[in-house]
């Protein structure tokens, strides 16, 4: 969804077991002069049939496949926890590729890429799952009254997880754009320490901002979240100009 006179376009990662339905908050008042263009992983949404590539660099490529043709400037990656992971690894590709470079990386609520995972999840059993889950507000309790989708959504969460825990990045390499990193003041999942690593993947300039909230912030605190992005953005989120 855009507004009539935007002129960036901000493509958004979702977090894991999201889907582009996640920034459904978002779309119901985006910022003028911003298109908010969400991408849809393989495995969940209207992409439910299509399996999972087997690593999160592979879906990074899948992902480039199929975005490729809408990097038209100017635009910036914005990706939420595990969609920060994949949104570093497409910057990295499209500067490896030659395309048109976003404007800027806009990572959140995500240790830096080259930083390895402190303890693994997934080894838990899905009760235990659900229950970290649940412990930082990742699944809304109103879930347990449609079991069969309750299942669904933990697998689909443990599968990026698997991904995410298996991956780091050798490098740093530089991202081929400045890197904006955004968090939650009260996640406890993810610390300031650890966001701060995002600072050697920036090709010039660095910042590094908390905002209201936890670990879900984007969602549960919208308004302030997409205020703060196109103030990070600054002039390329202004609306054009009216003739």
């Amino acid at each position: 969804m855009s507004a009539p006179d935007a002129r960036l376009r901000l493509i958004c990662l979702p977090q894991a077991g999201g889907s582009a339905a996640s920034f459904a908050p978002w779309r119901l008042t985006p910022p003028p002069g911003v298109e908010l263009a969400t991408v849809e992983l393989p495995g969940r949404g209207v992409r439910s049939a299509e399996p999972l590539p087997d690593t999160l660099e592979e879906l990074a490529d899948a992902v480039l496949d199929g975005i490729a043709g809408e990097l038209r400037a100017p635009y910036a990656l914005f990706g939420h926890s595990f969609g920060a992971l994949v949104g570093y690894e497409l910057a990295v590709r499209i500067r490896r590729r030659g395309l048109t470079p976003p404007a800027a990386l806009l990572v959140s609520a995500s240790r830096a890429p080259h930083v390895r995972v402190l303890r693994r999840v997934t080894d838990r059993d899905d009760a235990g799952l659900l229950t970290w889950l649940e412990g930082f507000g990742g699944f809304p309790p109103e879930l347990h009254r449609y079991p069969a989708y309750l299942r669904y959504a933990v697998r689909t969460v443990r599968r990026d997880l698997a991904l995410a825990e298996a991956y780091t990045a050798p490098g740093p390499a530089p991202a081929g754009c400045p890197v904006h990193v955004f968090g939650g003041a009260d996640d406890t999942l993810v610390s300031p320490q650890r966001l701060e690593g995002w600072r050697e993947c920036a090709d010039g300039e660095f910042t590094l901002r908390l905002l209201p909230g936890g670990h879900d912030y984007p969602f549960t605190h919208a308004a302030p979240t997409l205020d703060a992005l196109v103030r990070t953005l600054g002039p390329l989120a202004r609306p054009a100009p009216r003739p």
